[in-house]
């Protein structure tokens, strides 16, 4: 008869995780800053000046090769922060379990099992959730603030403010239909081409914020001089336009997550507006977790296993009373290499 231990552990846990297609379509920050591991806590990158190249010097022949100091060039070190929370198998599930076990019928046992699994898997999402939020929080800000349980994370990625802007008159909020949005939009652009040498061409904004636009009468003028006033404005409609006057591709980012407190928060706030380049805008970093670099060694009564490049579930056996702990946890933080070629308005 399988026990318990046979039936829940980190192995059959991350099989079912991985094996749902939804659990692999990535949040829209994990595509501008993909996933990386490395070993420890320590996280050190190499932030260029505004990106744009030098020019090497001219030299003789047969002489030395001009020194070049690192001027305008600064490397950033921090230490990444760690996440873990567990769940346990309750009694009463327990007894379910033991109840359905003894009558070896898989057809009774494997949908408590999966409500089982189903449990930790809210682990695990949680789990996504936190690099999501700090890479929106930096696309947002420039800097990541996550307080929670007694713990107080600040990073500042020393963000240009040159590349920052709020709106502040009513006639230039976005909210105001006859606002200059795509003068706006291109001043932005042409200020981090002419810093950098490179022009972003995406934006990123919610729902709200993204109706402003659509809702913007000197927009739907020139779409239609005579009457519109009158045009049925599509999403599509839009992103043609923007695409062919601005060589701008907007992405509306209405995703939530929700805290524990069961409140639910936009991952990307309202009422902001991000200018971005095409690529990659960092890299997602994974650390080792104590329970990767100290439990995956064989101890016998855990079990590890590892998901989404970094996030470690472990489970460990309690002889008394028998049952399963199972804990998620991961130690992460983006880097952002490119954040000098962005541009954050607050818009209304």
């Amino acid at each position: 008869m399988p026990t318990i231990f046979d039936l829940v552990n980190a192995k059959n846990i991350s099989t079912y995780y991985l094996a749902n297609p939804s659990n692999n379509i990535p949040y829209l920050g994990a595509t501008l800053f993909p996933a990386k591991k490395q070993l420890g806590l320590d996280l050190s990158w190499i932030k260029g000046s505004r990106g744009l190249p030098v020019s090497l010097q001219p030299s003789a022949f047969d002489t030395k090769a001009t020194l070049r100091d690192r001027i305008g060039f600064q490397k950033i070190d921090t230490e990444m922060p760690f996440f873990r929370e567990s769940m346990r198998i309750g009694e009463k599930e327990r007894q379910e379990l033991n109840k359905v076990a003894a009558s070896q019928n898989e057809a009774l046992i494997m949908p408590l099992i999966n409500e089982i699994y189903d449990d930790v898997v809210t682990l695990v999402n949680g789990a996504q959730v936190v690099p999501e939020r700090m890479i929106m929080q930096l696309l947002s800000s420039g800097k990541i603030r996550i307080t929670a349980n007694r713990q107080d994370l600040d990073y500042d990625y020393k963000m240009s403010s040159e590349h920052k802007e709020t709106l502040t008159a009513s006639d230039d909020k976005w909210s105001n239909p006859d606002a200059d949005i795509m003068g706006d939009i291109k001043t932005w652009q042409d200020k981090v081409e002419d810093d950098t040498g490179v022009r972003p061409t995406n934006g990123m904004c919610t729902r709200k914020t993204w109706n402003y636009i659509l809702q913007n009468k000197p927009i739907r003028l020139d779409m239609n001089p005579l009457g519109g006033q009158n045009i049925i404005m599509t999403d599509a409609m839009m992103k043609q336009y923007l695409q062919a006057k601005l060589g701008l591709n907007v992405a509306v980012y209405n995703k939530k997550y929700a805290l524990q407190d069961r409140s639910t928060h936009l991952f990307y706030p309202d009422d902001y507006f991000t200018l971005i380049p095409d690529g990659n805008l960092g890299s997602t970093y994974y650390g080792t977790t104590p329970e990767e670099s100290d439990l995956m060694a064989g101890i016998s009564n855990a079990e590890v296993s590892i998901v989404n490049t970094g996030v470690a579930i472990t489970t460990i056996k309690e002889p008394h009373p028998v049952n399963v702990e199972t804990i998620v946890s991961e130690i992460v933080l983006p880097s952002f290499e490119t954040i000098d070629t962005i541009f954050i308005a607050k818009v209304n």
